[in-house]
């Protein structure tokens, strides 16, 4: 069983993100040790880039800072193995496909199974250009994870079928920020994604509230929260994440 398999295996999974050198490399890590303190089953750590097309203000002006401090690969693959020297946490990379180009594909796997790091969501990433990077991948035991949004419609079986990991349905249309309503139904488009796929689903975009998480917590197998992390990392402490996520892991379990 997997990293990512064994964040489903016992309840809804929590899933939060980090931007990677935002505030510092040494907060970062106390970041992500205080989501897996808090209750966390999986990190998503992202590296920041210049474009990040699928994010909102939250995160865009989060990945600005860390660019401002000249945070590029090499320093994301030093600060996971920092977290690795204190926490096995499952973790998966959220990147750009220029990122990952610009790395080489062979080298920039190698460095994920070298970190255990298990996997890689890359959001401008479309479907029907990720035979080459996906032959790599697979080569090396990593599950790109592929995401569903309410537009997805007939192109739902082709990506539930190549899905391993877990599936990052996106809740609502437009990109990541906190929202206080979700207008698609989210449930019709779950239980279609269901029918074509075991792989465990797990929701993301505009969730920061327990009250949300467990709505979302009905529909699927887990819960991602990015930007109220991300906001409550950049002007809180570690300890205040913490207590978030103990919250929000509470109501879903």
């Amino acid at each position: 069983m997997s990293r990512i398999s064994n964040a489903f295996k016992k309840e809804k999974a929590f899933i939060g993100f980090v931007v990677a050198g935002d505030p510092d490399l040494k907060v970062t890590v106390e970041n992500v040790l205080a989501l897996e303190d808090g209750g966390a089953d999986l990190v998503e750590i992202g590296i920041p880039f210049s474009d990040p097309v699928a994010d909102g203000p939250v995160i865009q002006d989060a990945d600005q800072r860390a660019l401002n401090q000249n945070v590029n690969t090499e320093y994301v693959f030093e600060l996971v193995r920092l977290i690795r020297e204190q926490s096995d946490i499952p973790l998966v990379f959220l990147t750009y496909a220029n990122l990952v180009f610009k790395s080489g594909y062979e080298t920039f796997c190698k460095k994920c199974v070298d970190l255990e790091v298990s996997g890689m969501i890359i959001p401008d990433l479309p479907y029907e250009e990720q035979d080459d990077l996906l032959v790599v991948m697979e080569q090396n035991d990593l599950d790109l994870i592929q995401l569903i949004t309410p537009t997805s419609k007939e192109r739902i079986p082709k990506l539930a079928k190549r899905a391993r990991g877990f599936i990052y349905v996106v809740s609502s249309m437009g990109i990541t920020g906190t929202r206080n309503e979700f207008k698609e139904d989210i449930s019709q488009l779950t239980n279609e994604i269901k029918k074509y796929t075991t792989v465990p689903i797990a929701i993301g975009f505009g969730i920061h509230t327990p009250i949300q998480a467990v709505e979302m917590s009905h529909l699927a197998d887990g819960i991602i929260v990015g930007s109220e992390i991300v906001r409550i990392a950049h002007e809180d402490s570690p300890q205040r994440l913490m207590t978030y996520i103990q919250e929000m892991k509470d109501a879903i379990s």
